[in-house]
Formats: structure tokens, C-alpha cells, sequence
């Protein structure tokens, strides 16, 4: 069994924006991988602080023993 490989069907309303994007006619490979990877960090960073908030709100918190 081949694992899923769509992301964003080709199909879907941002497929064509994000590709509009992050093209380049420069680039051998069609693409600004600069520009790619800082859109792919960004939202790392970004989802990194959600995993955060959200494991803030399930971790009991200790509670001070004197």
C-alpha cells in the first residue's frame, strides 16, 4: 500500500497561489527555494508555539511543597 503523497490537491483554490509564490523563472528547478524554505520555517516556528500553548494547557501543574 503507497502512502498518501497529496497534500493539497492540485484541484484545491491554493494550490495555484502557493505555487504562483514560490516560483521562479531563474531557478533551474522552477522554484525560489529561499523564499520556499523561509514560507516552510515561518509556519514551523508557528505551529512549534500552538504545540507549546497547547501542551501549557494539558501538563498539570506542580504544585510547591515547603
Amino acid at each position: 500500500m503507497k502512502p498518501e503523497k497529496k497534500l493539497i490537491p492540485r484541484d484545491h483554490p491554493d494550490y495555484e497561489k502557493i505555487g504562483e509564490i514560490i516560483q521562479s523563472k531563474e531557478s533551474v528547478v522552477g522554484i525560489d527555494a529561499r523564499h520556499t524554505h523561509i514560507i516552510i520555517i515561518k509556519k514551523l516556528l508557528e505551529l512549534e508555539e500552538r504545540l507549546k500553548a497547547v501542551e501549557k494547557t494539558l501538563t498539570p501543574k506542580k504544585s510547591k511543597k515547603k
